[in-house]
């Protein structure tokens, strides 16, 4: 079986989810496949997961923080140059998940860690997680991709990833909060390249073989057109937002001009119903509400500029409109 080892000198969370599936559907059957890379800030969701419920949308978007929902299952997590992750692709016929968690281990060893195996996921060194994975597989193929905590920013990790309380009745897997570390905690010494270096070593010392290391950057999406579609797949709202499990969004408050108890219905990241429960005295204004809202994405930008258009058209009811555009968007901050 031929080694083949792939490394990325881009940090866009889109292009490296992107080139991790363009290479496992491209995999050549009869290799094994090494493929390290790391992000700029993102938060990364599992395939079924909902990012209103694992996020602070607000607090990303403020900050330019990527959003990126990967091909596996599994929770949310925080990446930023501080992490080094691995992806492991390989014929299902020879893949071999603990041979994969051994050439970490390995690699952790030769830099003087001692790691070890936690479940069927994940790798610690004492009680402490320095390592996360999933895994996904296909007919004929396999893959393994984890994430090592090397140097990451602990308290942006907590920032991102302590959502606000949403009243949200999700479907989706939510992710449970661990107690983690960074390897640069067992060996002051360790960054990404020096970690690198030892998981690519390591890799060929368990397979008895060498392969030269090919680096991947943005020249790739060019030569490549399946990788680009692969790009604008991964970038894409609807594959970020709109494979968001269905769930429900209820608030509810008092104006001075009465109460609004508001439920949303939300499949796919769009609001596919609308309930309203109101003693308000304007039945026009609760009809209009709920036609503005239906069928349209659960995003708080477009929420607002649709009411604002709303408010444009009925200037008699705008003062009401823009009292449920500025509670009902600022409620959405998640």
């Amino acid at each position: 079986m031929k080694l083949r080892i792939l490394k990325s000198s881009v940090t866009n969370p889109w292009f490296n989810l992107a080139t991790e599936d363009w290479i496992f559907n491209t995999l050549n059957l009869d290799s094994h496949t090494l493929f390290l890379w790391r992000n700029s800030e993102t938060v990364v969701i599992g395939r079924s997961q909902n990012p209103w419920v694992e996020c602070k949308i607000d607090k990303m978007e403020a900050d330019d923080v990527f959003l990126a929902r990967r091909q596996s299952g599994g929770g949310a997590v925080f990446h930023d140059l501080g992490n080094t992750n691995f992806t492991f692709l390989s014929p299902k016929d020879d893949y071999d998940q603990e041979a994969n968690f051994t050439v970490i281990i390995n690699a952790l060893k030769k830099l003087g860690i001692d790691a070890e195996l936690s479940g069927r996921n994940d790798m610690q060194v004492g009680d402490k997680k320095i390592s996360g994975s999933a895994f996904k597989h296909a007919a004929d193929r396999s893959f393994h991709h984890g994430t090592l905590l090397v140097n990451a920013n602990m308290q942006k990790l907590r920032d991102y990833l302590n959502p606000h309380p949403l009243k949200l009745k999700a479907k989706g897997i939510k992710s449970v909060r661990a107690r983690v570390a960074n390897l640069v905690e067992f060996n002051e010494n360790i960054n990404h390249e020096t970690l690198s270096e030892a998981i690519i070593e390591a890799f060929c010392e368990y397979h008895g073989d060498t392969a030269p290391v090919k680096e991947l950057d943005e020249a790739s999406l060019a030569k490549q057109p399946a990788l680009n579609k692969y790009y604008q797949q991964m970038a894409d709202w609807d594959w970020r937002f709109g494979k968001t499990p269905e769930f429900t969004h209820h608030i509810e408050t008092r104006f001075d001009w009465g109460i609004i108890d508001l439920h949303l219905d939300v499949k796919h990241a769009v609001i596919s119903e609308v309930v309203i429960f109101s003693d308000a005295l304007n039945v026009e204004l609760i009809d209009l509400l709920k036609e503005t809202l239906t069928d349209i994405k659960y995003d708080r930008h477009e929420i607002k500029a649709k009411f604002d258009e709303l408010s444009k058209a009925h200037p008699e009811l705008a003062a009401q409109i823009d009292d449920v555009s500025a509670w009902l968007t600022s409620e959405m901050e998640g």
